[in-house]
């Protein structure tokens, strides 16, 4: 694995700045090059060519997703990136078909990826607090962000073909941010993740 494409899917709009996504998105860039990384990267809301984004999907062996979570979804840019961008993908490099053939329609949806063999990591920024999670009769009723609201991106993914590496959240950011113990923490995920899993992975030989 040497070949990482970083994306910020967060950007500005009403009283989001999109400071914090920015910074650990920078944070993660740095991270990885200096650990000898090859490094691409996008920021959504900024020009982009659909064509060249597939590449850099087609090229990566490792995605890491950066978000914030927006009435409980990704934001519309970002949407709106994937609904541009994967479809520019469509037979194309991130995936072929739904996976399903005409004889037997009722199986194999979604095996259709042309993505096998990659892997992703998903961060995402949230106001509601870790409690409103964990804790019983709270918002989300015991259900975690990856098995909730983020089902949804993680099939996703799933159809291109991507395997989910790992994910780390960031929560109450709004009343009660403190950046640099979130930094920290995330430095020693990313430490986590590239000891426990990315080194251990033999590296993909590009054609």
């Amino acid at each position: 694995m040497k070949n990482i494409f970083i994306i910020n899917g967060g950007h500005p709009f009403a009283h989001s700045g999109g400071k914090f996504n920015e910074t650990i998105f920078n944070e993660t860039q740095e991270f990885f090059l200096k650990q000898g990384f090859q490094v691409k990267a996008t920021q959504v809301g900024d020009e982009i060519v659909l064509q060249d984004e597939v590449e850099k999907f087609k090229w990566a062996d490792l995605v890491v997703y950066h978000t914030p979570i927006w009435w409980f979804q990704i934001p519309f840019g970002f949407k709106k990136y994937f609904d541009e961008v994967f479809t520019e993908g469509h037979q194309n490099g991130i995936y072929e078909s739904d996976g399903r053939s005409r004889k037997n329609p009722a199986i194999n949806y979604g095996t259709g990826g042309l993505l096998k063999g990659k892997k992703y990591i998903l961060t995402t920024s949230w106001n509601a607090p870790k409690e409103a999670f964990t804790l019983e009769k709270e918002f989300f009723s015991q259900t975690s962000v990856d098995d909730g609201v983020m089902f949804g991106f993680h099939r996703m993914n799933a159809f291109t073909g991507m395997q989910f590496l790992a994910s780390h959240h960031f929560h109450d950011m709004e009343k009660n941010a403190d950046v640099p113990t979130e930094l920290a923490q995330f430095n020693s995920f990313l430490n986590d993740v590239l000891e426990q899993k990315i080194k251990q992975e033999p590296v993909c030989e590009k054609a």
